[in-house]
């Protein structure tokens, strides 16, 4: 038995399974359908497979290594948060607006397949995470390629168990939230994380700059 696979296995979900923008942006559109649930877990999945296939290729060592790189998908990534979250709160301006949105995005997986995927992969703090992460699982004398690769898989595995769940778990428990009055307040919580979350994310850089 490998005790260096199953620590990072440990590891490894703990960082997938930690509350932040990817599990906010999961649980709002769960609360549309679970298509939609699905499709953003699915969405965010890729987003981890791509930041595992840039840690393993090394591109995030440039990102480490150029400050200016590193805020600037900082800015997006914290932009782009914003700008689900107040998209969010905005749809709340009226009960016609909010049956729209929610029509429009249940008939159509690819608006929260974008938005998992996208929210993801502009957390530039991931790639950097798992390049620092993952050599220190990596057993001293052994080829680092196949090591990584599995490491890297093992991730993108977890968050395909995560999100997923997480998205059928809200469908399973949202025909109550789904009542007009709790999908409101649901939809104001969720788009004040998000928004909250996206405040958070663009002052981080700004203070560092």
């Amino acid at each position: 038995m490998d005790a260096q696979l199953i620590a990072f296995t440990g590891v490894a979900a703990g960082m997938v399974a930690m509350p932040g923008a990817d599990f906010t942006v999961v649980v709002r559109n769960a609360l549309v359908s679970r298509r939609a649930g699905v499709a953003c877990a699915l969405g965010i999945a890729g987003g981890l497979l791509l930041h595992t296939a840039l840690a393993v290729a090394g591109v995030a060592a440039v990102l480490a290594a150029v400050p200016a790189l590193f805020r600037a998908l900082q800015l997006l990534g914290g932009g782009y948060v914003l700008y689900l979250g107040a998209r969010t709160l905005w749809s709340l301006r009226g009960p016609r607006a909010v049956a729209a949105e929610t029509t429009g995005t249940a008939s159509s997986a690819v608006r929260p397949l974008r938005q998992g995927f996208v929210t993801n992969a502009l957390n530039p703090k991931a790639p950097i995470t798992f390049l620092s992460l993952l050599p220190q699982f990596v057993p001293a004398g052994s080829p680092a390629l196949p090591r990584t690769l599995l490491l890297a898989l093992i991730v993108v595995v977890l968050a395909l168990l995560w999100f997923p769940a997480v998205a059928l778990l809200v469908d399973r428990l949202g025909r109550r939230l789904r009542e007009p009055r709790a999908a409101r307040a649901v939809e104001g919580i969720t788009g004040a994380a998000l928004t909250l979350l996206g405040v958070l994310l663009l002052l981080e850089p700004l203070r560092a700059a």
